[in-house]
């Protein structure tokens, strides 16, 4: 049975652990894994729970962070160790420190099949241009060594090959992310109302929600201007919820005073606040159930687990017009998409959703129907299979 070392930079919340938790847990037929990954970020929620869910057994490289520096080496040679001591088939690695370290290591020990997914890049809106430069070089090189690069969204593909230049057009496959979405249909009623419940949120207040780490590219700035100025364009009442936690909350919570918004955090239960700040939630379903629209307002995003998730629990989107995001919503259907960073057009949309109860319950019927077969995790193991399958046939003839 052939083996697959599968790589992935560390256990934080979103797209990437989900993937290599579901890749690993059932794409079984004919196939073992090995699942490996880095330390999370002291800023950053650990996912590894999800994995165990799926009683999954993996290792954690504590040497590979988000940081670079000489940890990077130790890492290097631990997985290194791990290739000679598991003898994998197959080395897929999932985002690009993981990506940098596993590749490298494969193509020195003559792995046979080396792939690589990019979830979301940092090509843009991360790093000054020298900078990015340098990363670009190193991934064009890192290509050479790769069988096949798997991009998560068409546009994803386009931007890698066409715009960025990583790799020929030929050597990309588009396999989108695959997620279990049942169960933010299931129980629906009752985790809207345990979680309106325990912040207090009244029936009639329209809840707003933003999911993901409070680092600058995320712009969540934008998401609270935006809401201060719904606010005063509104007669509905209005919650915003920020979930998720990193390094700028402090310098958020100071944004929002600073509009006139009351604040709610950890240390400070004010559950009269316009905005609640409540860090990390594992259960989205039980926080997307009792959400009436949720926000995305990022510089730039790969496939945003968030709105995929927002779909499946009947929520409207309003998000910036970034990245993959058109791949992941219809386009005023289930989400109505603004300019990139403008706050005008962002606010508008947000006010047109939280003013008209009729919108919001047209596009509520349409996000199930579109995600639930599109961002199955069947059909990500399917077509991962496919593509093992593929590149291990043309090895052998």
């Amino acid at each position: 049975m052939p083996k697959v070392l599968r790589i992935i930079n560390r256990f934080n919340l979103g797209g990437p652990t989900y993937n290599v938790s579901y890749l690993t847990k059932y794409l079984n037929s004919g196939y073992e894994t090995l699942l490996v990954g880095g330390m999370n970020d002291k800023n950053e929620a650990c996912s590894d729970y999800i994995a165990k869910k799926l009683g999954i057994h993996f290792l954690k490289i504590p040497e590979m962070t988000r940081d670079i520096g000489y940890n990077d080496l130790v890492a290097y040679y631990k997985i290194k160790d791990i290739i000679r001591r598991y003898k994998p088939d197959i080395v897929h690695t999932h985002a690009s420190k993981s990506g940098f370290l596993g590749r490298r290591a494969a193509a020195e020990l003559k792995v046979p099949v080396v792939v690589h997914t990019f979830h979301g890049h940092i090509f843009h809106s991360y790093f000054n241009k020298y900078t990015t430069q340098i990363f670009k070089t190193i991934e064009r090189q890192l290509a050479q060594k790769t069988d096949a690069i798997i991009a998560i969204s068409n546009l994803q593909k386009y931007e890698l090959s066409k715009v960025h230049e990583i790799a020929p057009e030929e050597k990309f496959r588009v396999i989108p992310l695959g997620f279990d979405l049942e169960r933010f249909q299931e129980n629906y009623d009752f985790k809207r109302k345990s979680f309106r419940d325990l912040y207090h949120v009244k029936d009639e207040e329209i809840v707003i929600t933003i999911i993901g780490r409070l680092v600058p590219v995320k712009n969540h700035e934008l998401f609270i201007k935006a809401v201060a100025e719904v606010k005063k364009n509104t007669n509905h009442k209005i919650k915003a919820f920020i979930v998720g936690d990193g390094e700028l909350r402090n310098k958020l919570v100071e944004l929002a005073i600073s509009l006139g918004l009351k604040c709610f955090q950890p240390g400070n239960y004010n559950y009269d606040a316009d905005i609640f700040f409540t860090s990390w939630i594992q259960d989205a379903d039980l926080v997307l159930a009792a959400t009436d629209i949720t926000a995305l307002t990022s510089f730039n995003e790969g496939t945003p687990v968030s709105l995929i998730e927002a779909q499946a629990a009947n929520s409207p989107i309003v998000s910036t017009n970034v990245g993959g995001i058109e791949d992941v919503v219809i386009k005023d259907k289930t989400a109505l998409l603004a300019d990139n960073n403008n706050l005008e057009d962002f606010s508008q949309k947000l006010l047109k959703l939280v003013n008209s109860d009729d919108l919001r319950k047209e596009m509520k019927k349409q996000g199930w129907e579109f995600v639930k077969e599109t961002f199955h995790y069947t059909r990500l193991v399917n077509d991962t299979k496919k593509l093992y399958d593929e590149l291990l046939l043309s090895k052998k003839s």
